[in-house]
């Protein structure tokens, strides 16, 4: 497994969850390549070392939500309640799943992970210094009409790309009936 392909299907199983990046049991198992079921287990008997800032269990709303996104199995095809792991989490899970192969995994989990916190302070930073300029630039005087407005377009555009996309609303498939 090349670094390459690893961040990215690390990042690809990244979501955002009560406001919290985390990775879904189902995902993480697949990377360590372990049966949930066992990664599962393994939690289970470490339970004192996951407390909530570090794993929490979906609630069924959340489920519903993840499996309408997602379109996935239906529920009476799911054998356990999915957990969701913080960056603290899976950090944790390379005490519990003591493999080369998890080992490893996770410190690619933890790369990715500390890049996307990186990525965000970076974009932070971007808009502080955005707003700076754009209060200089409304402060300069001798601009016309026409410059000031690129100006603005340019800042609007910047301000759109350092924002995070707001994950797609649930599709219903179907017909309603009244």
């Amino acid at each position: 497994m090349t670094q390459a392909i690893t961040q990215t299907s690390i990042e690809n199983n990244i979501i955002t969850l009560r406001g919290q990046r985390v990775m879904m049991d189902d995902d993480l198992a697949k990377l360590y390549g372990v049966p949930t079921k066992r990664l599962n287990e393994q939690v289970k008997r470490n339970l004192s070392r996951f407390p909530d800032d570090f794993m929490f269990t979906l609630t069924d709303a959340e489920v519903t939500a993840m499996r309408s996104q997602n379109a996935t199995a239906s529920r009476r095809n799911v054998r356990h309640v999915p957990h969701a792991f913080t960056e603290q989490g899976v950090a944790m899970l390379a005490s519990v799943l003591n493999s080369p192969r998890a080992v490893a995994v996770n410190i690619e989990i933890v790369r990715v992970f500390v890049r996307l916190r990186h990525a965000v302070l970076i974009s932070t930073e971007m808009a502080r210094r955005l707003a700076e300029v754009e209060k200089a630039m409304g402060q300069q005087q001798g601009l016309n009409a026409q410059n000031e407005k690129q100006f603005r377009m340019v800042f609007e555009a910047l301000r759109q790309l350092m924002t995070e996309p707001e994950p797609p609303k649930p599709a219903r498939i179907g017909f309603k009936t009244t």
